[in-house]
């Protein structure tokens, strides 16, 4: 029986990522471990090449490139769809030429003015995020009124920019940006009230995998025991109606959504 859920698999090619930082920055070890995630299920794999974990100074579009670009065409027969996780205009260009189907931009295309014109015209699909700054000061006392209904809307000025743009929502997916400019209270009054953003009629992406808000409910979890936490964020997604995950763990999120589908019903 076919799941109903969608994972996005995480190939980091940089130094300095959050979880997994300098593990993949040789190029044929990230080739390696993105076919490792297809094997263990990924339908998509998100290749970046610039962190922008909270305090992450920006990369140059050339050096982001170097990273990227010989990953991505190592990796295009691999069978799973190629996202170019970037914001950059130009290594939008090249990742698409080197084979990516798919732009995941964390600014939802609004860092780069030419990056809108260049999805658009690609024919390519997008993932837009909701981000508080920028990556370096994101984190520096981030504050809503109503951080739900702020996001929300933002998102959906984002969805309306992309189709005055000529895209088709079939080719869009939407991030609330969990860990981007929000505190913990925020992440969770998110994660809390996520089926209310698969109103916007396009797939909800859920990008919770290992991060922060997890240790800091569980202050004594180090950054190599959030697996635990980051599936049940998954799970809580998937029961509020989310059907994308953006995660390291491939093979133990397929395997959790998949019981819990079975279990609940939802998968039949």
């Amino acid at each position: 029986m076919k799941n109903d859920f969608t994972l996005m698999g995480i190939v980091n090619v940089t130094p300095d990522s959050f979880s997994d930082g300098g593990r993949y920055l040789d190029p044929q070890k990230a080739i390696e471990h993105g076919l490792r995630l297809v094997a263990e299920g990924a339908q998509i794999l998100d290749i970046g090449g610039e962190s922008t974990r909270p305090g992450s100074a920006a990369v140059a579009p050339e050096e982001e490139q170097e990273r990227v670009i010989p990953v991505l065409e190592g990796l295009r027969d691999c069978g799973a769809v190629l996202s170019i996780d970037t914001r950059n205009a130009a290594t939008m260009k090249a990742a698409l030429k080197a084979g990516a189907g798919m732009i995941n931009d964390v600014s939802a295309l609004t860092h780069d003015p030419e990056s809108l014109s260049v999805v658009a015209e690609s024919g390519c699909h997008v993932c837009l995020m909701h981000m508080k700054g920028d990556p370096k000061t994101m984190q520096d006392a981030p504050a809503y009124e109503d951080v739900v209904g702020e996001v929300y809307a933002y998102l959906e000025g984002r969805i309306a920019a992309c189709e005055e743009a000529g895209m088709n929502r079939n080719r869009l997916v939407i991030d609330p940006g969990i860990g981007f400019g929000k505190t913990l209270g925020h992440n969770i009054m998110i994660l809390k009230n996520i089926d209310k953003f698969t109103s916007l009629g396009v797939p909800v992406l859920l990008g919770a995998s290992r991060k922060r808000f997890i240790e800091a409910l569980c202050p004594s979890v180090g950054m190599e025991n959030r697996l635990p936490g980051s599936l049940a964020a998954c799970i809580a997604a998937y029961d509020k109606g989310v059907r994308h995950f953006r995660v390291h763990d491939v093979a133990e999120t397929a395997q959790a959504l998949t019981i819990y589908g079975h279990i609940s019903g939802q998968n039949q």
